[in-house]
């Protein structure tokens, strides 16, 4: 299956770096029978927010105007897809996919995103969790 690579890190010093990103779901792909033939990226992006993204954005936009060929998207983790302060915003440009016949893969998680309830349960879970770090983070510098 033709796939598009979602990747994302906040800062150049950081551990998930674009190109071990790039590794672990190019491993994933092999092992799941995926094609990456699109790369969207964000490097030094903060995941707080859709208008400071613009390959995020790009990718929803080629998605909604019918211009992805491509049926999934592969990002590392639940954090790289976004640290939305509200959980929902997250759900949403993954729930643009799915419309779309589009399933967004999560390669370094320990669930399948397959539409299960332990796994909706898991993503909401993380999406919640990825949302307080930066909260916590933020009020520890804005404290510093």
């Amino acid at each position: 299956m033709r796939a598009a690579q979602y990747l994302r890190m906040s800062t150049e010093h950081q551990q998930y770096s674009l190109d071990n990103q790039s590794a672990a779901i190019g491993a994933y792909a092999a092992a799941h029978n995926f094609q990456i033939v699109e790369t969207y990226s964000d490097e030094a992006r903060s995941g707080l927010r859709l208008r400071d993204r613009p390959g995020l954005r790009q990718l929803i936009e080629d998605v909604n105007r019918g211009r992805a060929d491509f049926g999934a998207v592969l990002v590392f983790d639940v954090s790289r897809w976004g640290r939305f302060q509200d959980a929902d915003e997250s759900a949403h440009y993954e729930f643009l996919c799915k419309l779309a016949g589009i399933r967004v893969h999560y390669c370094a998680e320990q669930f399948l995103n397959d539409g299960s309830v332990a796994a909706a349960l898991l993503k909401a879970l993380k999406r919640t969790m990825a949302g307080e770090y930066s909260r916590e983070l933020s009020e520890k510098v804005f404290a510093g």
